[in-house]
């Protein structure tokens, strides 16, 4: 028998009223789903570091391209910085693996397409794929992402540039692919010259026009870009939107994408 004073006590905390009960946290009604496309690395333990200290997480695009330091994006080099992304919860999907941009359809039943990548041995060289070939591209970055990361990439891409067509989206869907583009507000400018888009520029800009379910893009290192923007722009990003609001998840929670990625599960 449990002592009287501890039945009074259990009885009485049975029967507090719903509004003395520990509230659960709300939901966010402001979602951004910030991503990143890789670059140079240079700034990636930079970007690791803002997002581990402010506890978003991100969805990152991968290809496996050159890198200041090591040997691609995707290398050997790399692996230890994406497990420890895996790690922390963040997403992943491809990029195409050798940062192939698509340049035109050339019809055709399947289609094919003329390409150019800007990564691996015909890095700069145009030449042409099939669908099947394109998919295989994808597919190349998907499964590497899998063997560093340890976790399974969404089946989701984005094609380099944002380049793509009805032909190529369909080509990539029939093999298992959803392509994730940006919002314009969420081009957050990290590929254009600083020379004309200084840094607080853009952060006021982004600021300014980012609305509730936008897709944002950012980069991992962009080559040209003199002024660079992370260090200066992404951890007030990241406050400022939280300021005002809005907080970060990944593709995973996209409610665009939250119905593609369950019919592709495997069990």
């Amino acid at each position: 028998m449990l002592p009287s004073l501890l039945r009074s006590s259990l009885l009485a905390a049975a029967l507090l009223p719903a509004a003395q009960a520990p509230a659960a946290e709300p939901a966010c009604a402001k979602p951004v789903y910030l991503t990143f496309d890789t670059g140079h690395m240079e700034i990636a333990p930079l970007v690791a570091q803002v997002l581990q200290r402010q506890q978003v997480r991100v969805t990152f695009f991968a290809a496996n391209e050159p890198t200041r330091q090591g040997d691609g994006s995707l290398g050997n080099d790399w692996a230890p910085w994406w497990r420890a992304r895996a790690q922390e919860g963040h997403a992943f999907a491809s990029h195409t693996y050798d940062h192939v941009y698509w340049r035109a359809d050339l019809g055709g039943t399947p289609p094919s397409f003329s390409v150019r990548p800007s990564a691996g041995e015909r890095q700069g060289r145009q030449f042409i794929m099939t669908a099947a070939q394109y998919c295989a591209e994808i597919t190349r970055a998907a499964d590497r992402l899998a063997e560093v990361t340890g976790v399974r990439p969404l089946p989701l891409f984005r094609a380099p540039g944002g380049k793509t067509s009805p032909a190529l989206l369909a080509a990539a869907r029939g093999c298992g692919y959803a392509h994730v583009g940006w919002a314009p507000a969420g081009f957050l400018g990290d590929e254009l010259p600083s020379e004309k888009f200084s840094n607080a520029l853009l952060l006021e800009r982004a600021l300014r026009d980012i609305r509730a379910g936008d897709v944002l893009l950012a980069h991992l290192g962009i080559w040209s870009r003199k002024d660079a923007w992370a260090p200066a722009v992404l951890e007030p990003l990241i406050e400022g939107l939280k300021a005002r609001g809005f907080c970060f998840a990944t593709l995973r929670e996209h409610p665009g994408h939250q119905g593609w990625i369950a019919s592709r599960a495997k069990p």
